[in-house]
């Protein structure tokens, strides 16, 4: 098979993958309603996603419990974004928009951080403006797509955060999500 026809089909699975998931958490109304971004509570850890040098979400699938935190560490050298939208419009999602998150110079140095709170459960996907772009795919949903030109990792620089009450489902998340650093990387 084409490599372009082949990536094609694997995009527009992962396209139906992703609609019909959105449909499984929201048969009704798949992602209508908009998240609220506020304050955490006081004794919520936070689940930590971090951004590097490949352009990458290192951990680009994360679950938390309604009103956790998730924090987005950019331990890259080069600027990120953190900008949510819904996948079956393409229109943005408010309840995450990280603005620009400048890079570090290092381990010594400070890193940027953007912090959300999600308190309805649901699915809410994100991406890296500055890396990746929204693609139209099957009945005008969107997906990310790779942005031409970006150099790193060769997909789109995205992710997803499941807000749920089920804690065995949150328990899968990845170690490194538990760490505001990972000391054995830096840089881009």
């Amino acid at each position: 098979m084409n490599p372009t026809v082949r990536i094609g089909v694997a995009s527009f699975i992962l396209g139906a993958v992703l609609t019909t998931t959105l449909l499984v958490f929201h048969p009704m109304r798949p992602l209508v309603a908009k998240a609220t971004a506020s304050a955490p509570g006081a004794s919520m850890k936070p689940v930590y996603v971090h951004m590097d040098g490949a352009n990458a979400f290192v951990e680009s699938v994360v679950a938390v419990a309604p009103g956790e935190p998730v924090v987005f560490v950019n331990e890259d050298t080069g600027d990120h974004m953190v900008n949510g939208y819904f996948p079956l419009t393409g229109k943005p999602n408010t309840a995450i928009n990280s603005g620009m998150l400048m890079g570090t110079t290092g381990p010594k140095a400070g890193v940027h951080t953007y912090k959300v709170v999600l308190t309805k459960p649901g699915i809410y996907p994100y991406y890296c403006p500055v890396h990746a772009i929204l693609s139209k795919i099957y009945h005008h949903s969107v997906q990310p797509a790779h942005r031409p030109g970006v150099h790193g990792f060769p997909g789109a620089m995205a992710g997803i955060i499941i807000v749920t009450t089920d804690r065995a489902l949150i328990a899968q998340n990845p170690p490194s999500s538990k760490k505001k650093i990972l000391s054995d990387y830096f840089g881009g």
